[in-house]
């Protein structure tokens, strides 16, 4: 190199070491399964409804259902109760 450089040169140079050092990847973030989220629904004081759940997984009530079973299957302790019409789901963490 000489002291000639042009402001192009410098560009040129600095483009080359940016690109030859080590880029960091992060892993992606894993996005948390709507099983996931319907056991946080259902984990809250105040439980969910299934009206509740149907909107925060876009699912259809009798797959809502199952996955609750599926729930019941991992250990969590889900009870219901029905206040004026209107049935809402509890449950407990393994």
């Amino acid at each position: 190199m000489t002291n000639m450089q042009t402001a192009a040169d410098r560009k040129r140079l600095k483009a080359a070491r940016d690109s030859a050092a080590p880029k960091v990847e992060t892993a992606p973030t894993k996005l948390p399964s709507k099983q996931q989220g319907l056991a946080d629904l259902l984990v809250r004081d105040q439980g969910a409804t299934l009206d509740q759940m149907i909107a925060a997984t876009g699912w259809l009530p009798h797959t809502t259902r199952a996955a609750m079973t599926g729930l019941r299957k991992k250990g969590y302790v889900i009870d219901s109760d029905k206040v004026d019409g209107v049935r809402t789901y509890r449950a407990v963490a393994p």
